[in-house]
């Protein structure tokens, strides 16, 4: 296939122009024995013991390239991230492409290098896929969907009904870093910023295999940390407090955020884990992360409390020894981040 020629609505089509899109950019990319045969379903091998875990995202993060990944890379670790947080070993994924006619087929092949990289990384196989091609003007250049399958071993029990008073929570390295780069792109900024976005399956396993008594896992993507302590404090029934000091925030990222007038724990990190670990197991989990790549910047950002009736969720507990209320995200406009 010519890279210089665009996408057109007969590559959705389902005739000739189909075939060539399939054989010619995503088979080399993905190519393993399940995908080949280019069934309608893909059949794959029995499950090892323990309970599957099924997750689906899609992808419409603009713009579709940026510093550290693309969007082909982004959807295959945001799948792999959701299923690894769970605990659960990723196996195989499915991928989906809506493409806009007149889309540039260097761009869709920069995209499909980056989820076969990422699958790669992952050690995960792309066992099934679709394409569908809307009009000009109708869509984006190119969104993503992306469905994920894995099992969860039967000896880890990781959630947010096991967090409770006394945990604290780890963050495995900078927050905010890909929430960052996307605003700094749209807005023409420069820095040496680089996304975080990154398969977490083997940073995982690190922590699980550690020793330290882990209770709940979750990848701080859209709404970031803030969001995501929310949601704790409401499944677990409980408070938790941040601390300020503590929060691995690279400059550049706080910069783009003073600069656009934006709160830092609400921006998406793409490759980063928070962990709710026994407050007495802090230092092992912290030694497990901060030995492997992408744990290196690895901190403890805040702890569990009990909540009273009048107690406030989620505060932020300030460096000049006070205390901050961080409410759920309302009104800020970040759209396509992920």
């Amino acid at each position: 296939m010519n890279p210089r020629d665009p996408i057109l609505l007969a590559h959705g089509a389902g005739g000739r122009a189909t075939d060539d899109l399939v054989s010619g950019r995503f088979l080399p990319a993905f190519d393993n024995p399940f995908l080949r045969t280019l069934t309608d379903s893909a059949v794959l091998e029995p499950l090892p013991p323990g309970r599957p875990a099924l997750t689906t995202d899609g992808f419409v993060v603009d713009p579709p390239v940026f510093p550290g990944g693309d969007l082909g890379y982004l959807s295959i670790c945001g799948t792999v991230n959701d299923l690894a947080v769970v605990g659960a070993e990723p196996r195989w994924l499915t991928w989906a492409l809506i493409l806009e006619e007149g889309l540039d087929q260097a761009l869709l092949q920069q995209i499909v290098d980056g989820a076969a990289r990422a699958a790669r990384e992952a050690g995960v196989l792309v066992v099934a896929g679709d394409t569908k091609v809307v009009p000009r003007g109708k869509g984006d250049k190119v969104f993503a969907t992306s469905s994920g399958l894995g099992v969860v071993p039967p000896h880890v029990d990781v959630g947010d009904h096991r967090v409770r008073p006394g945990d604290v929570i780890v963050a495995s390295g900078t927050l905010g870093d890909h929430g960052a780069v996307i605003l700094g792109s749209r807005h023409g900024l420069q820095s040496e910023l680089r996304s975080c976005c990154a398969p977490l399956g083997g940073l995982v396993r690190v922590l699980l295999g550690s020793g330290a008594e882990v209770h709940a896992m979750h990848d701080p993507t859209r709404g970031g940390v803030a969001t995501v302590c929310h949601e704790v404090a409401g499944r677990a029934r409980c408070r938790i407090e941040l601390d300020e000091a503590a929060l691995p925030f690279r400059p550049e990222a706080l910069a783009v955020c003073e600069l656009l007038g934006l709160e830092p724990l609400y921006l998406a990190s793409e490759g980063r884990l928070l962990a709710w670990v026994r407050g007495e197991h802090a230092d092992v989990a912290l030694a497990a992360l901060r030995a492997h790549p992408l744990g290196r910047d690895a901190a403890v950002i805040g702890r569990v409390v009990e909540r009273t009736a009048a107690a406030l969720p989620l505060v932020l507990r300030t460096q000049s020894g006070g205390s901050r209320p961080l409410d759920r995200l309302t009104g800020i406009d970040l759209p396509r981040i992920c």
